[in-house]
């Protein structure tokens, strides 16, 4: 059953074009994710989805009686109301009744109204919707229902607008960045709630576990062409690269085809043949394929950023309150070299609040922080770019450097920076006004690296990144030989990008997980269920003494992710191997993957070696 039809549309501003014959369409339980690079159109097709835009031409028919919901990025909401109101005051038929029930309940002495609002919660079953609601609210950490929408954050408000689009239950729901502002927690739930519901989806998100596990289709928006791929994500990245592949070769063979062809055009008689004017004007659109290039770009640099000194970051005894809420408690830490962690947990734990506390952005209730004399911090917070009139956006970036320097004496410059971050030269003489919201996110991305830190600190980079700007950035992170402090829910990312993780449980405690985020998923889901009381959560690093192990909580969870890195790592080392088998390495080729399988095996030793201490302890 079609639900919605998008035929030949196009938009433009001024002379900018974003795209021009786009048709797709959307059917009973499709669940689409839609991906593109920023500032291409992804918002603009949202908008004219929803209503708030219209196309420059073409047409968008939805079918008639259905219910469509719109999740948008920036929600509109009347704040003199409550949480519970602006719920009530959505167009559902059954929120009206149960509205009407709650007004009832508030004057007692009028029984007949309340007889019947009593008799149209039963009629309509409406009981099981006001519990459905609330439960939503709950998920959503919105449980204060008479909380005004005044005094709501910004993350707050997008989990309310969410909430009403869910509660709604539309026949199709259109999402802008529906995982932006929530918590792992709250993540994982909503990928579950879409698994259950009978709801057909269109969104736009960077979240590709969650395009793994929820879409079952993803539509491309690649140099101004759609591609559609009827599966999941891992399936679109198999699909798309072949494409491209297969774009490449075509491309190749349009390259000699051109240059045969252009030998012939200056050679041509005067006189011309019905066959050779068919030919020449066939030679233009050989001429076009032979000149198309991908914009991708592959980040390897060496960057050659100051040394960091034996004493990098230290925290001794530190605690941090906020009235009766404790985000740490006599924490200690030492960084070490080369550091990548992950920070995760709910929201309210304390997360940024520790990361000001780390940068002396914020100060201690007790205890004190200590920065290494050679540290060089770049901060990436969440409150982004400040703006200014008429600014270009190579001087916003030029404001803080003008290259970074790589190793052997070379360069990188501001100017090739900003095009690895997928500004060509022509959009860096761009006003900044005019970029998109993911574009100024990269674009901020961009003034924290080119000032050449060695401690890199991101709180929640991937907000507004498209996925092409997150594999670009991971390749960045993954060159980058200082250390790397993260604070993101995108699973993805973390899992890619760093080798342990704080876990803030709340109430001053901070777990240390040897792993990334899988492993810590995987290691939590094979444990016993336990009470969730305060004290029980107090005592969690500890209730693993009471087993038969005579491992700590830590050195456990340490086994469990050896044994998971010693598979990978051998997969690698037969990998790797194999690649000895190819007899047109050159010797350079053979030197260089030499050292690499001896790095595998060093590691594999080191692994083993720890596996074997930690194994012989549960003999003892």
């Amino acid at each position: 059953m079609n639900y919605l039809t998008v035929e030949n549309i196009a938009k433009s501003y001024g002379e900018l074009v974003l795209f021009e014959a786009l048709s797709f369409s959307v059917h009973k339980d499709q669940k689409i994710a839609f991906v593109a690079k920023n500032g291409t159109g992804k918002t603009s097709i949202l908008n004219m989805l929803s209503g708030y835009d219209q196309p420059d031409s073409g047409t968008i028919v939805y079918r008639k009686d259905i219910k469509v919901s719109f999740l948008s990025q920036d929600p509109k909401f009347d704040n003199t109301l409550t949480i519970e109101d602006s719920i009530l005051a959505s167009d559902n038929p059954i929120l009206k009744i149960i509205s009407n029930y709650e007004k009832a309940l508030l004057n007692p002495e009028d029984s007949g109204a309340y007889q019947d609002a009593f008799d149209a919660m039963e009629r309509h079953q409406a009981w099981d919707f006001e519990t459905l609601y609330k439960q939503i609210l709950f998920k959503l950490k919105l449980d204060n229902l008479d909380q005004k929408v005044s005094t709501l954050s910004g993350g707050q408000k997008k989990r309310l607008a969410l909430a009403n689009a869910l509660i709604n239950k539309p026949d199709l729901l259109i999402l802008d960045e529906p995982t932006n502002h929530l918590d792992l927690e709250m993540i994982e739930w909503l990928e579950s709630f879409f698994a259950k519901e009978n709801i057909t989806l269109f969104m736009v998100t960077h979240d590709r576990y969650f395009l793994e596990r929820v879409c079952n289709e993803i539509i491309e928006l690649d140099e101004g062409q759609l591609y559609s791929y009827k599966g999941n994500y891992s399936y679109y990245l198999e699909k798309r690269d072949a494409r491209i592949e297969r774009d490449a070769v075509e491309t190749g063979k349009a390259k000699q085809l051109f240059k045969k062809e252009l030998t012939w055009m200056r050679r041509q008689p005067k006189a011309r043949t019905t066959k050779s004017k068919s030919r020449i004007n066939d030679f233009a659109d050989i001429k076009h394929r032979a000149h198309q290039r991908r914009n991708d770009h592959e980040v390897q640099l060496e960057l050659n950023m100051e040394r960091l000194g034996s004493k990098i970051l230290e925290f001794h005894k530190v605690s941090k309150a906020f009235k009766d809420k404790t985000i740490l408690n006599g924490f200690d830490y030492t960084f070490k070299k080369g550091e990548r962690v992950g920070i995760i947990g709910k929201n309210g734990t304390g997360k940024t609040t520790f990361l000001n506390i780390l940068t002396h952005t914020d100060q201690p209730n007790s205890g004190k922080v200590v920065k290494g004399d050679t540290v060089k911090f770049g901060y990436y917070t969440q409150n982004g770019i400040a703006i200014k009139p008429e600014q270009k956006v190579i001087d916003v970036i030029k404001e803080f450097g003008d290259y970074i320097p790589l190793k052997k004496g070379r360069q990188i410059s501001a100017q090739q920076l900003l095009e690895r971050f997928l500004f060509s030269r022509k959009k860096q003489y761009d006003f900044v006004e005019k970029l998109s919201g993911g574009e100024r996110k990269r674009l901020y991305l961009c003034t924290v690296l080119i000032q050449n830190p060695n401690f890199l600190i991101l709180d929640e980079p991937t907000n507004d990144l498209d996925i092409v700007t997150l594999n670009v950035l991971e390749s960045f992170l993954l060159d980058f030989p200082g250390c790397i402090i993260v604070v993101s829910h995108d699973r993805y990312f973390m899992d890619k990008v760093v080798d342990h993780l704080f876990v803030f449980q709340g109430d001053g405690i901070i777990e240390d997980f040897p792993g990334n985020y899988s492993d810590y998923r995987a290691y939590e889901d094979s444990q016993p269920v336990i009470s969730t009381s305060t004290e029980d959560k107090k005592d969690k690093q500890s209730w693993k003494q009471n087993e038969v192990s005579k491992l700590s909580y830590n050195e456990e969870k340490e086994l469990k992710n050896i044994e998971s890195k010693l598979n990978a790592l051998t997969y690698d080392k037969k990998e790797l191997e194999s690649k000895f088998n190819n007899p047109n390495l050159s010797q350079e080729d053979i030197n260089k993957l030499s050292k690499e399988l001896q790095a595998i095996i060093e590691t594999i030793d080191a692994k083993e070696a720890r596996w074997f201490e930690l194994s012989s302890k549960l003999e003892e």
